[in-house]
């Protein structure tokens, strides 16, 4: 028998309807969510991701804008156009596109992230707000956990008590994931790269969430029959097709719950951004 699949489309057209009542609420108080997506270079996946979250804006009420930067822009110029953000009223979501381009080092890309004003951060990626998330007072979270979170709590799958596996250690997913995870008590490993048996631990876990990267890693001996399986996972395999983290063939006959790729976390995201607009929203006008 078939695991029951956790389905990110439409649960997202439900968390979407929720933001758009948001929205017209903040609207008749006088006060329209701004979100603004700093994209710089040409990256085409960043593009189409940009294009999407504009979409999705538009079609809640938020009003969206991007402003774009060639591949050759300056840290010094992202600087100032954050900093000119930081300030605007009507500007209460930031988001800077990542990957930026090649050019910016690592501690600069931080340093960038670091800059937006964290009431601002709705992609939760700021220390302050994963410093409140690990401090148990959440103001802005990653959108991608609380997408998996919000898949998890509308699939009933039991979390306090269970022992939930995170595979991936990123400030972006793994990190705060876990931390969710803690908040509803839930026992919580976290393994990556330089984990020993990673099999083994999987193999003990009530959940599962796999944030890695890597094309059909996780396989169904990996699987506890019954266990959780959320795949954040988005890659081309070989052939050019698009898979997660788990090799969803063998594992869904023996998981009891699984999210689908495409299909599954990612439609999740992109709906707890807006919900991390209007959020923002409010702090602002509270």
């Amino acid at each position: 028998m078939n695991a029951r699949l956790l389905d990110g489309k439409l649960l997202a057209q439900q968390v979407r309807a929720e933001v758009a009542a948001d929205v017209a609420d903040l609207a008749r108080r006088g006060v329209v969510p701004g979100l603004v997506v700093v994209l710089a270079g040409d990256d085409p996946a960043s593009a189409i991701y940009v294009k999407n979250k504009e979409k999705a804006a538009a079609e809640v009420g938020i009003a969206g804008r991007i402003i774009r930067f060639g591949a050759d822009v300056s840290v010094d110029t992202l600087a100032t156009c954050i900093d000119a953000l930081n300030a605007d009223p009507a500007v209460h979501g930031i988001l800077i596109q990542l990957p930026l381009p090649p050019g910016i080092a690592p501690d600069a890309v931080r340093a960038l992230l670091e800059r937006v004003d964290p009431r601002k951060d709705v992609d939760g990626f700021h220390p302050d707000n994963l410093g409140r998330l690990a401090a148990g007072t959440p103001r802005l979270v990653a959108c991608t956990p609380s997408g998996c979170m919000r898949l998890l709590h509308s699939g009933e799958v039991p979390i306090a008590g269970r022992h939930a596996v995170v595979i991936g250690r990123s400030t972006i997913v793994g990190r705060p994931m876990a931390l969710l995870l803690l908040a509803a008590d839930a026992t919580v490993t976290i393994c990556h790269s330089r984990t020993p048996d990673l099999a083994d631990h999987v193999r003990r876990a009530d959940i599962v969430v796999a944030a890695v990267g890597r094309a059909r890693l996780v396989r169904g001996d990996w699987i506890k029959p019954g266990a959780a399986v959320i795949d954040v996972g988005m890659n081309r395999d070989a052939g050019g097709k698009l898979c997660g983290d788990v090799h969803f063939d063998e594992v869904s006959p023996i998981a009891g719950a699984i999210t689908p790729v495409p299909g599954g976390v990612g439609p999740m995201t992109i709906a707890c951004l807006l919900e991390n607009v209007c959020r923002a929203a409010r702090l602002e006008n509270t």
